[in-house]
């Protein structure tokens, strides 16, 4: 479903399928707007979703306030790959850009035992439940806990328009 351009959305441009799974699951929760959230097909790689971010997606947030965008991708053994992705983002759209960053990666979480052998399904939803509670709940695990300050960064811009609650 693609959201109507006058209204508040969210672009959501994932690395991998695994990203795109957990995302749609996300979107799913009975708290989340879905008709606000615009997830677009895996870029196949962090480059491409930092290639397609420049090509597509700078200019469509410079034309309208009301698009944000969520780039979601790995870290895997490269701890320098948010900071390529930053340097791509122009000054005037800073605030309407967001990136996750998997560490290392979702499978991850996925094969942690202890965290109740997590489906790529459960982990989207403990994630869309720990945001429209506010909680910490999974975004406290290892793998996401570096992206708290971005997250909370998110949230400030995205909730009021992204969560019914």
């Amino acid at each position: 479903m693609s959201p109507n351009d006058y209204r508040p959305q969210l672009i959501v441009l994932v690395e991998d399928d695994a990203h795109r799974q957990i995302v749609n699951v996300f979107c799913l929760d009975l708290n989340v707007a879905i008709d606000r959230i615009h997830l677009l097909q895996e870029a196949r790689g962090w480059v491409n979703v930092k290639d397609e971010f420049k090509e597509k997606y700078i200019q469509k947030l410079r034309q309208n306030v009301n698009k944000h965008i969520l780039l979601i991708i790995d870290r895997d053994v490269y701890q320098n790959r948010e900071i390529h992705v930053r340097e791509c983002i122009p000054e005037d759209i800073k605030n309407r850009v967001f990136i996750l960053v998997f560490n290392p990666n979702p499978e991850t979480l996925k094969d942690n035992k202890k965290d109740i052998q997590k489906s790529f399904k459960n982990i989207g939803k403990a994630l869309a439940k720990a945001c429209s509670e506010r909680e910490n709940g999974l975004w406290e695990h290892p793998v996401l806990i570096d992206n708290k300050p971005e997250l909370e960064r998110m949230i400030i811009s995205v909730k009021p328009f992204l969560f019914t609650n």
